[in-house]
């Protein structure tokens, strides 16, 4: 490889991806008028993404120019999953060196190669080939993998509300923690760095935590409940603001304020803090999770505290002097 190709522009790991998934989307076949309006906000958003945008494109090209029988085998391929999995990892690697090693320190591969994503403060909406129906919440990603036999989604990472579609084919929903058996269901899913939370709001379905030997729970509609690999905790009635994300809000109800900015900072880059002196702090409304430089200046008005702006991604929420 070439000087150019093992020293991009200086681009982050997190702005990479997205310049891969967005090729690799488009590649896959012409964008609806939605996504291809989604595509030009992006690329207009940040000067950064024009540099990835430019930089990816140009990888590209010289990844068809190459010899090797991996990169013909993927940028040749019927358009699946296996396809698109291949594609983004020569792309990732044919960035270049220094973004190489990059991404594998801050990325887990897993999710990088995902069949949909979405990233920080975005949602997506993906219909399923059986019809079924995926929400992806902000830096979330599924993979899917439908066959004659039987349907089966695993949920990567972050959350996803899925509404299932009727089909003679069993479905199966795989988490870190689990195995999930909807019948007739919706549901929304979140995954955990050690557990998994899930709220039914139609039909049921069967948990199977992954290191559990025995009968499966089978949750109810209108019920939530929480899991990791060994065992589930007692299902409760929903939240209140159970699935409020998918209309775009976020719901409190006598919330610290320290769990309220963790949830908020979910949907921004950066960090988010909160000092302890107002950690306890209860906060209860609802609020458009779009627009969280709102949400900030709102709590300087309803709470003691003054929001320090360090730089656009550090940002404390403190005790007002």
């Amino acid at each position: 490889m070439n000087g150019a190709f093992n020293h991009p522009p200086d681009i982050t790991p997190g702005v990479a991806e997205q310049a891969v998934s967005w090729l690799v989307e488009m590649q896959g076949g012409a964008l609806s008028p939605r996504r291809q309006q989604a595509w030009e906000h992006w690329l207009k958003a940040h000067s950064e993404h024009q540099r990835a945008w430019e930089h990816i494109q140009r990888v590209n090209q010289r990844l068809r120019g190459l010899s090797s029988p991996l990169a013909h085998a993927a940028l040749n391929a019927p358009k699946n999953s296996s396809r698109r999995h291949a594609l983004k990892l020569l792309l990732l690697l044919g960035a270049g060196s220094a973004l190489t090693y990059s991404l594998r320190d801050q990325l887990p591969i897993t999710p990088l190669l995902a069949d949909y994503s979405s990233p920080v403060g975005q949602r997506r909406k993906v219909q399923l080939q059986d019809g079924s129906l995926i929400q992806l919440n902000t830096a979330s990603s599924v993979d899917v993998n439908f066959n004659a036999q039987q349907r089966v989604i695993r949920l990567l990472e972050g959350e996803m509300q899925l509404i299932a579609a009727k089909d003679a084919r069993p479905l199966q929903v795989l988490t870190a923690d689990g195995l999930l058996q909807p019948q007739a269901a919706r549901l929304n899913l979140r995954q955990f760095d050690n557990r998994t939370e899930l709220a039914v709001f139609d039909g049921r379905v069967a948990l199977s935590p992954a290191d559990h030997t025995g009968s499966p729970l089978w949750v109810n509609a209108h019920q939530q409940v929480s899991f990791n690999r060994l065992a589930w905790s007692t299902p409760q009635a929903l939240d209140a603001g159970s699935g409020a994300w998918t209309d775009g809000m976020l719901v409190a109800a006598h919330m610290r304020l320290q769990d309220f900015l963790a949830e908020l900072g979910r949907y921004r880059r950066g960090q988010l803090n909160c000092d302890p002196k107002v950690a306890e702090l209860l906060i209860s409304g609802t609020y458009p999770i779009d627009d969280s430089e709102r949400i900030l200046s709102l709590l300087e008005i309803s709470l003691p505290v003054r929001v320090r702006r360090f730089t656009r991604y550090w940002v404390t929420v403190e005790a007002r002097a």
